[in-house]
This record gives structure tokens, C-alpha cells and sequence, in this order.
């Protein structure tokens, strides 16, 4: 007999019972039944719904402002608060384009909004919504999320009274960055990112090398994504393939416990926003500027990038900032986020460090345990409830390392799946050093040479008949990138397409005031952008630009430049109607009143429609061919107004030389501190940027107070200069470079070795390219290297033949040899410069022929130099400014470098005074604030001069004037003679190689009284 009594039951056999366990019987064959039909269940839910239903709801909020750029949410608004308790500070949260904003409340209790309610804060999330369901949104740029952002800063500001945490994961982080600078700080209490971000050529994701991902972000930006948006299953993909060993990891794990539904309930919602609900589509032309600003250009490092026209820079960032770091975050690398260091020098920088990937710092478990806790502390902090969190650390200013490049892919291994030892990662970490380390310098070679080849190619094949022109070159580019950057003043920005439409119209309005190809016309304009456009629509035209300067003798200008017609600015109006011709007024503003009088010979150009002109059958767009003059500078030649002709080919010589030696492109952003009448500015600045496919930023003049702060705002990365200019900045009491700076080229003609000295040290580790050339352009000389502070480096590839011929200068002749051709100077000996001509050739030049070879033509350059071992040409001076004493020949140029390399003089000048029938060589320096020099100082400097004698007197004087391009002028020294006996002046006693304090006796007997 058996009876059954739930699981078990008992059976007698003979007199003994036994109990039998029907669980432990079929428990293996009913769990995997049970755990089938869980995985079954789950997995149809999860293909129905997309997902495991959590019952979890949303953290109540409250849209307080909707606009169609974005809707402004307000979590746990005050009439939902437990007990109304007011709300603590406003954190606002930012999240990036190709994520949905409910990112920050993925999860109730362990998210974002969540966790800040419950500390106290009153957190914010800005939704930029789904473009692609917005009319328009596909549209939208860069600059129209950080313009939305400013205004939902205005808003909360003025709801609760108080400033604003500012909270931005990834590129939402990068907008906070740029809105803070766009702001100026502006009601802004703290920074918060996660992995934002800002130097992001010093680690791109996947270990791209830099100099690959700039051609590549580039390319994509003009070529691809202005044509192409991204849907929102793209970029999911596209950010779960930079780790796709993590993806597929979370997948295998997913499908692995699809049967334990507890197990999987906490992390659903995560799973879901990653796999699905959490992307939304980008915008192609946000993508595009994203990546041609901030990649490419990278000017969250170096500024000067653009957000509604105005030009904007991280270093106005003034509030606190604190940057969450993750140690194994491929995408925001530690080495790119650590960038705000140096781009935000003047403000306190702090960090946290968390061993997570990207997406772990701000959902799931370690961002719930870890980062908004510290963000509520941290807010907490500087509202003066409590101390600053335990990790929350100071960042340290560093400097990027060469080897730096990013997180290793054995990091991101070992945090994937926890193999491999801290032996093993600091082995893979030191090999890929060594290999980015061995092929720095091979990458940035092939870029620049990729830059460069095709410049110094075109510039060889350029020959009379060649059409080049500035107004062609400018055509170029505006076909080739009409929205690419070109012209900054004033803290704004003009596009290539916008300053070519301009040029365009003003031609028209050439045309209809009767000026045609040929015609000279004279430009008196202030440095702005309608000078600019003045000089090109000239030069599209054909016609010659008569730079005249705004503070010479106009009528002798307008005379040497046969100048017709003048165009000029309302700021020279008056100037300009003094001289007898026809004034044309171009620029200024729409609202002026210009007071033109009836009778007067006065053409308001912005009265002319350009769309009413007709052109004539005989207009050509730039016609210009490379023999052909182009314009008309001028210079003073011992008080005398000379002019300069230069034609195209002159001017494509400086410009593409320019753009070559500095290896200039589209991320460069070159700074003309002279006026553009002047050649510096016509030819190197101008030139150079328009050939290079850079910005060009003018200035209104130098000005030492603004020079730091516009070199930041504008991004500049390439400083022009002439002679002594860089003195009045570098000698400025509020000098003073904190942080990072963009600039690594200085680039221009006479700058003195000591300053040179300084201006490297003051800005490294910027380097001077100093030029010399010519004023026909027919030598061109470049030391490109900066590694000889000095030298004039060598001749420009593409430039032109150029020979040093021996000389005799005591004699002052051209040595020859037996047959009668001319000696090439040897290693260290004094020669005359000759160039063999290119082009037109100056009325003025000393043209030589059957020079080296029957029948050659060479044209002497007048200076002298000498030619060291390495083949490098050092200026020594000009045939007709040699020094003839007593002693012999006194070179002036070495005996003024070696002097301005004394660590305590400020400038100097080398020149001869005329006593009795014969020269006295006399060396004048000014002192830096404060310093002194000894006579050993003066000897050491001077002992060792490669060629020449030092010279017979030194004296210092209070200043040495100079001139309007800050060449220091030695008229007025020359006229007053020799310098004065005292304790500032010393004399060469020859028989000892000393110098001795100049006595009144002394001096007489120099005089030869």
C-alpha cells in the first residue's frame, strides 16, 4: 500500500519504511525545463517591447522653456519637492548631439538627476530633441547648440537667481567649454565635464596618428559630411565600434542570463539606451565644423574659433572647473581632456580620475557610486556647505609629451576583460612610445612635404606669360573652400565665398567709375577689411594698387605712383580730397555721412549697386600675368620717398615662399601686425595666408596691451613681423604668458639676435623664420630652421639662382680670375650677393653679364655676406655702408648681432662717423630696464667676430629711434658726431683688444684734433 503526501512519499517493505525525495528525482530535469521557458518568456518580451519591462518611471520634470532649438527640463521642479524645500543650486546638464538627453535619468534612483535631487541640488537638462523630427534640424551647426546653451543659461538665471554649474558629458562637455568662453564666464558658478575633449590632436580615439586624423577630419568635413548627415543607428554603431570588445562582451553576457530576469532587471534600462532608445541623428553640418574646427584645426587648444561670427577663445574661461578623467576612455583620452590645463590658464583647473571607459562616467554603477556623488560634493563645496571632496585634486600644468598617445589598446583590453598584468601594460605602453616616438618626425615630414611640394612646383613652373595674381589665387580658394575662414578683425570672422562676393562688387564699381585694366590707382586705407578688399579687386581687375601710406608725403607718392584716382576710407576722406584727383570712398560702415559738397570730385562707391553695373566686353577676370606690375610700394631712402615696383611674380615669389617655409594650411591662423601698405603686409602676411589657405588676422596696429589677448582669440598660430617690432611687446610691463599659446612661427626680416633670443624664450617653443629678400625679389634668402639665431638661412627652394662673388673690400671690387670670370667667394669670405634673374628685370639694378659663364645675366644685389660650412648666408653688411678706418674694414652687421646677444642690452647699431678725412666705427646700444653691461661683457661679445674688426667706439644712449617699421635709424647718431666722454662710453685700445672708458683726451685724439 503507498501513499503519496507531497514531495515525498513513504513505502513499506516488509516490516521498514523508506521516504523517497521526488524534488531531488526530477530538479535536473525540471530546471533546465524551467530555465528554457524563462529564457523563452524573456527573449519575447525583449523582441516585442526591445526590452525587459523594469516598471521603472521617469524622475518627474517640468519643461520651462521650449524653443526650436531645444526644450529646457527642470527636474523635481519646487512643487513636487518632499516638504517644498527650496531648491539647492542649479546644475545644468549637457548632453552631446548624437545621444538623447534622458541619458542623465537612465536609471531613477542611480541616475544623475536622481542623485544631485537627493543631495540637495536642483538639477537641469537642456534637450536638444531629435533633428531629424525638427523642421530645420538637420541644419543645425555647432555654433547653434552653444548659442542655445548661452540662452538656457540666461533662463535659468533668471528663474532661480543664482549662477550655474555647467554640466557637459563628451561633446556636451566641449559645449560647456566653448559656451563659458562664448560667455566670458557669465553667471557661471563651476565647469563640470566627463571626458570632454580639448586638445584632441594629443590622442585620438584608436590611436590614430594626429597629423592622419587632421587630413582625415578635413577631407570628411569638405568632402563628405557637407554632403551627408548621420542617422541615429549610425552613430550607435559607430560608438560601439570603438570598443567592440566591450559591446560584444555585454551581448554575450545579455544573451547568457536572458533566463535570470532579477539579474538583468538593474542594468535594462542601461542595456536599452546603449543598444537603442539612447541615439539620436547628428547633423552633417555640425559634423563637418566639428570636425574641421575642433580635430582638424584643434582651436579648443589654440582659440580663435568662430561661434556666430565672433571669434572665441578658452583661455576667457575664468570659473572653476572640474574635469572627470577615465583611465580606459578611448574616446575622451586623458592625455585630450587634460587639455583644459593649458587652454584655460586663468582658470582653477581640478580633476577626478576614475578607472571606467567613457560611457561608465556618467551611467551605471561607478558613475552612480562615484561620479554624481562628487559632482553634488563638489557643487556643495563652492557653495560653501562643506569641504572639497577627498578625489577632487588640482590639475597640474603640464606639457603634452611626444610620446603621448592616448590610452593604449592593452589598457582597454585589460578593463574589458581583466587579463594581463601592470608588467604587461607598462611593456605595450613603452613599445608604442618608442614607435610614435621613431615616427613622429617621419609623419610630420610627409604632411608638410605633402603641403609644400605642390607650392614650390608651382612656383618653379611660373614664368612671365604665367597668369598669377593675388585676386586669381583668392578666386582659387574661394572655389576650392567657400566656407573656410579667411579674414578676422575685430573679433569677427569672414568667409573666402564672403570676402570674394565683396571683392567681386567692388570691381563692378571700379568698372563704373571708369577705371580699367592698367590704370593706377592709389589705396590710402587704415589696415581693415576694405583695405584688404581695395588691393584685390585691383588686382582681379588688373589694374595697379598705389599703396600709399596714411602718414607720408601723398603728393610725391601720388606722383612717383602715377596715380589717376584715389581709394580711400572715410577715415582719410579729408586727407585724400587734398590732393588733386578724383577720390573714391570705399568701406566704413552702412551709416556715415561722408559731407561731399556739390562740385567736389568725391564717388561714394557704397552708393553704386553692383548688380545694375554692366560689364564691358574688354573685362576679364584677373588678367594679371606674372611680368606684369601689380603694385607700388614705398619706402624712405635716407629722407628721400623711393617707390617699389612689384609685379605678380615678385609677389607669388614672397607668398608662395611664405606659405612653404612656414608650411602654412587651413588650420593656421597668421597675424599681420604691420599696415598693408606696407610690403611686409602685402607680400608675407597677405601673401603667404592667401596661398596657404589660412586666416589672415589684422590688426588696427601694435598694440603690446591686446597683443597676448588677440593672439589667443584669433588662434594665432603665425606672428609676422619687421625689424624691432616684437621689442615693443616683449619690453610691455603687462607682458606675461600663462598657460598655453598657439603660436609656433614667427616670420619676417631684421629681427635683432637678442630679441630673437627673447621673443624664443618668451614663447616656446615657437621658432623665428627670419627672411631676407630683395626688393625685386630676385634673392630670396630663409633661415628656416631658427637654429643659427641670425643667420639668413639659405635660398628659397623655387626662388631663383643665387651665387656669392668674391670681393675685395678694401679695394671695393668684384674679384675675378684669369679668364675673367667672376670668383665664387670660398667658406666664411666676404662676398657680393648675385641673383640670375626671374622675370622683369629693375630699371635701377646692376645687371652684370658673362658673369660665371659667356653670355650669362646676373643682377648684383649690393649686399654682402658670407657663406658658412653648412652652406648658411650670414649678413655682413652693403657695399656702400662698410666702415673704412684706420684699422682696416669694419664689418656693421656682425659687430651688431654679437653686441644685441649681450643678455643685457636691448638694441643695437653699428654705423661710421666721418673725422678728418677718415672713419670711426661706432657701436650705440640701449639697455633693457634696469640692466647694466661691462666692458668684459663688451669684449667677450665681440672677440671671436667671424669676419671683420669690433668696433672703435661703444656707447650706450637712453633710446635709438626708430623707424615706422621699427628699423632703428642712425641719422641722427651719425649727424652728432662722436659719442661724448663719460662713464657710458668706451674706446678699443688696440694693442690689448679691451675696451676703456672714453676720456675727453681720447676722443680728441679719435678726432684727430
Amino acid at each position: 500500500m503507498c501513499k503519496l503526501s507531497g514531495p515525498s512519499s513513504r513505502t513499506f517493505v516488509g516490516e521498514q519504511r523508506v521516504d523517497v525525495n521526488l524534488s531531488a528525482v526530477t530538479r535536473p530535469v525540471i530546471r533546465p525545463v524551467e530555465r528554457l521557458l524563462a529564457t523563452a518568456q524573456n527573449g519575447l518580451e525583449v523582441l516585442r517591447l526591445g526590452g525587459l519591462e523594469t516598471g521603472t518611471v521617469p524622475s518627474p520634470f517640468q519643461i520651462v522653456e521650449s524653443v526650436p532649438m531645444y526644450k529646457l527640463r527642470r527636474y523635481f521642479p519646487p512643487d513636487v519637492r518632499p516638504g517644498k524645500r527650496p531648491p539647492g543650486a542649479p546644475v545644468l546638464m549637457v548632453h552631446p548631439m548624437m545621444m538623447s538627453a534622458n541619458m542623465f535619468d537612465v536609471t531613477r534612483d542611480d541616475g544623475a538627476v536622481g542623485i544631485l535631487h537627493a543631495s540637495g541640488l536642483d538639477p537641469w537638462v537642456i534637450d536638444f530633441g531629435e533633428p531629424d523630427k525638427v523642421e530645420g534640424g538637420m541644419q543645425r551647426t555647432l555654433a547653434d547648440h552653444v548659442v542655445a546653451l548661452s540662452q538656457a543659461i540666461d533662463t535659468i538665471k533668471a528663474t532661480t537667481g543664482s549662477d550655474v554649474h555647467l554640466a557637459g558629458y563628451s561633446q556636451g562637455g566641449m559645449f560647456a567649454y566653448q559656451t563659458a568662453a562664448y560667455r566670458r564666464s557669465k553667471d557661471l558658478a563651476s565647469i563640470i565635464t566627463f571626458g570632454a575633449p580639448v586638445d584632441t590632436l594629443a590622442a585620438l580615439p584608436m590611436g590614430i596618428p594626429p597629423n592622419l586624423g587632421v587630413v582625415a577630419a578635413d577631407f570628411m568635413a569638405d568632402h563628405v559630411f557637407n554632403h551627408l548627415d548621420i542617422p541615429g543607428w549610425l552613430a550607435r554603431t559607430g560608438f560601439q565600434m570603438l570598443d567592440p570588445l566591450k559591446t560584444a562582451k555585454a551581448r554575450v553576457d545579455f544573451v547568457r542570463q536572458l533566463h535570470d530576469r532579477e539579474a538583468l532587471l538593474p542594468r535594462e534600462q542601461q542595456r536599452r539606451f546603449l543598444d537603442s532608445e539612447g541615439w539620436i541623428a547628428w547633423s552633417g553640418p555640425a559634423v563637418s565644423e566639428l570636425l574641421k574646427q575642433f580635430i582638424a584645426h584643434n582651436r579648443m587648444m589654440t582659440g580663435g574659433f568662430a561661434i556666430n561670427g565672433q571669434l572665441v577663445t578658452l583661455t576667457d574661461i575664468t570659473c572653476p572647473v572640474l574635469a572627470f578623467v577615465g583611465e580606459v576612455d578611448d574616446i575622451g583620452q586623458p592625455a585630450s581632456v587634460r587639455g583644459i590645463r593649458r587652454a584655460a590658464p586663468d582658470a582653477d583647473i581640478y580633476q577626478t580620475l576614475i578607472r571606467t571607459g567613457h560611457f561608465g562616467l556618467v551611467v551605471g554603477s561607478k558613475a552612480a557610486m562615484q561620479t554624481w556623488p562628487t559632482v553634488a560634493d563638489w557643487v556643495l563645496w563652492l557653495s560653501g556647505h562643506g569641504s572639497r571632496p577627498a578625489n577632487v585634486v588640482p590639475m597640474e600644468d603640464q606639457q603634452a609629451e611626444d610620446d603621448e598617445s592616448g590610452v593604449q589598446f592593452a589598457s582597454r583590453v585589460v578593463h574589458s576583460v581583466g587579463e594581463a598584468s601592470e608588467v604587461a601594460i607598462a611593456l605595450a605602453r613603452g613599445a608604442a612610445g618608442a614607435v610614435v616616438a621613431a615616427n613622429k618626425s617621419m609623419r610630420t615630414l610627409a604632411v608638410e612635404t605633402a603641403r609644400t611640394l605642390p607650392r614650390l612646383t608651382r612656383l618653379g613652373q611660373i614664368n612671365d606669360h604665367t597668369r598669377i595674381s593675388l585676386g586669381r589665387i583668392m578666386s582659387e580658394q574661394a572655389r576650392g573652400a567657400p566656407t573656410g575662414e579667411f579674414l578676422l578683425f575685430d573679433g569677427r570672422v569672414h568667409t573666402y565665398e564672403a570676402v570674394d562676393r565683396r571683392v567681386n562688387n567692388v570691381v563692378r564699381g571700379l568698372i563704373d567709375v571708369g577705371v580699367r585694366q592698367g590704370d593706377h590707382v592709389g589705396v590710402l586705407m587704415e589696415t581693415r577689411p576694405s583695405a584688404l578688399v581695395a588691393i584685390a579687386a585691383l588686382s582681379r581687375l588688373g589694374a595697379v594698387a598705389v599703396l600709399m601710406p596714411t602718414d607720408g608725403d601723398l603728393a610725391a607718392a601720388a606722383r612717383l605712383g602715377g596715380v589717376a584716382e584715389i581709394l580711400t576710407d572715410p577715415t582719410n576722406l579729408n586727407t585724400a580730397r587734398q590732393l588733386s584727383l578724383q577720390v573714391l570712398v570705399l568701406g566704413g560702415g552702412e551709416s556715415r555721412d561722408l559731407n561731399i559738397a556739390d562740385g567736389q570730385d568725391v564717388i561714394d562707391m557704397e552708393q553704386i549697386d553692383p548688380d545694375a553695373v554692366e560689364l564691358p566686353g574688354w573685362y576679364r577676370p584677373n588678367p594679371g600675368l606674372a611680368r606684369d606690375l601689380a603694385f607700388v610700394a614705398f619706402s624712405t631712402v635716407g629722407g628721400d620717398l623711393v617707390a617699389k615696383q612689384i609685379t605678380n611674380y615678385r609677389w607669388s615669389l614672397s607668398a608662395f615662399g611664405t606659405a612653404s617655409t612656414a608650411a602654412l594650411g587651413r588650420g593656421d591662423t597668421v597675424y599681420c601686425l604691420t599696415p598693408l601698405h606696407h610690403q611686409s603686409g602685402l607680400l608675407v602676411a597677405l601673401g603667404g595666408a592667401v596661398v596657404g589657405g589660412a586666416r589672415i588676422a589684422l590688426s588696427r596696429g601694435l598694440r603690446p596691451d591686446r597683443f597676448v589677448q588677440e593672439v589667443r582669440q584669433y588662434g594665432v598660430t603665425v606672428v609676422t613681423y619687421t625689424w624691432a617690432m616684437l621689442r615693443e611687446v616683449i619690453d610691455d610691463p603687462s607682458f606675461g604668458l600663462h598657460g598655453n599659446h598657439p603660436v609656433r612661427l614667427f616670420i619676417g626680416s631684421g629681427m635683432p639676435t637678442g630679441l630673437w633670443n627673447q621673443v624664443t624664450e618668451a614663447f616656446s617653443p615657437a621658432q623665428v623664420v627670419e627672411f631676407f629678400a630683395t626688393t625685386d625679389g630676385q634673392a630670396v634668402l630663409a633661415n628656416v630652421s631658427g637654429a643659427k639665431v641670425g643667420s639668413k638661412g639659405r635660398p628659397l627652394p623655387g626662388g631663383g639662382q643665387i651665387e656669392l662673388a668674391a670681393y675685395d673690400a678694401d679695394s671695393d671690387l668684384i674679384l675675378e680670375d684669369d679668364r675673367g670670370f667672376v670668383q665664387v667667394a670660398g667658406v666664411d669670405e666676404v662676398g657680393v650677393l648675385l641673383a640670375r634673374p626671374r622675370g622683369p628685370i629693375d630699371p635701377t639694378a646692376s645687371v652684370k653679364r658673362g658673369v660665371f659663364a659667356p653670355a650669362d645675366t646676373w643682377v648684383s644685389t649690393e649686399y654682402l655676406f658670407r657663406r658658412d660650412a653648412d652652406g648658411d648666408y650670414w649678413l655682413v653688411g652693403n657695399r656702400g655702408a662698410l666702415i673704412t678706418t684706420d684699422r682696416g674694414i669694419v664689418y656693421p652687421e656682425p659687430i651688431t648681432d654679437a653686441i644685441s646677444k649681450v643678455s643685457s642690452v636691448d638694441l643695437a647699431v653699428t654705423y661710421g662717423v666721418a673725422v678728418g678725412g677718415r672713419e670711426v666705427a661706432v657701436t650705440a646700444l640701449t639697455l633693457l630696464p634696469g640692466a647694466t653691461v661691462t666692458t668684459a661683457d663688451l669684449a667677450d661679445a665681440v672677440s671671436a667676430l667671424p669676419v671683420g674688426m669690433p668696433p672703435d667706439v661703444i656707447h650706450i644712449v637712453d633710446d635709438l629711434p626708430l623707424s615706422a617699421t621699427y628699423r632703428p635709424s642712425v641719422g641722427a647718431l651719425k649727424a652728432a658726431g662722436l659719442p661724448k666722454a663719460g662713464r657710458n662710453a668706451w674706446y678699443l685700445e688696440v694693442g690689448t683688444g679691451q675696451f676703456k672708458r672714453l676720456t675727453s683726451a681720447v676722443r680728441s685724439e679719435l678726432a684727430g684734433a
